[in-house]
């Protein structure tokens, strides 16, 4: 795929107000990335009050860290884990709609990687998104907002792999100033941003984005 292509950051979504952006940066022996789920696949919604259910960290070897030029030699995301707000969800892939924004689910209930982002673990940002929630309850993101920096993430792949991130950083941002350089843009390392938006379309001036990014341990 081409380079312009395949790095075209998309637009905002524009159908809520409010966007979660959750940065997570490789560790050590690790990778991970976030972004939108896509519907299509039974996943995993989050709980709307009290704790969040209990998830194990999952078992399996951290993948290496990759060299600048084995993006491609990296296996495709399969799912995503964060025990700390109870989320375990298969996840799908998402391109960009007809006008060119980020595609986003049919459904609250499973996250989707940005096809075309890095896969979680190569050189740069890789994208993973979801709904925070819906007229009928909360997404499988809806407790994004409150993860802290040093909790990990976790992108199981097609080969096995096991991507592991820390939480580095949490952000929001009013939609009509979100980075989109800064959160889709290149860097130097294999980083994570997991996404969310919500809020009344109505209100442009109330609309907020909210951004975290995820680190190498």
């Amino acid at each position: 795929m081409p380079w312009r292509q395949r790095n075209r950051p998309p637009r905002p979504v524009t159908r809520r107000s409010a966007v979660v952006v959750l940065a997570c940066g490789l560790l050590a022996i690790g990778t991970g990335a976030c972004g939108l789920i896509i519907a299509g696949h039974a996943g995993r919604a989050a709980v709307p009050v009290g704790r969040p259910t209990l998830i194990p960290v999952p078992r399996g070897d951290a993948a290496p860290v990759p060299g600048p030029s084995d993006g491609e030699a990296v296996a495709r995301p399969a799912s995503l884990i964060i025990p700390a707000i109870g989320v375990r969800t298969r996840l799908v892939r998402l391109g960009l709609t007809s006008s060119g924004a980020l595609q986003v689910p049919a459904t609250t209930a499973l996250a989707g990687w940005y096809t075309f982002s890095p896969r979680p673990g190569a050189i740069g940002s890789s994208i993973i998104a979801g709904h925070i929630d819906s007229l009928t309850g909360p997404g499988i993101f809806f407790r994004l907002r409150l993860m802290k920096p040093g909790e990990r993430v976790y992108v199981r792949r097609t080969d096995g792999s096991l991507a592991v991130f820390r939480v580095t950083a949490r952000h929001m941002y009013l939609k009509a100033d979100f980075p989109t350089a800064a959160v889709y843009g290149p860097v130097p390392t294999p980083q994570l941003r997991l996404i969310t938006c919500g809020g009344p379309s109505t209100r442009p001036p109330a609309t907020t984005s909210a951004t975290s990014s995820c680190s190498p341990r």
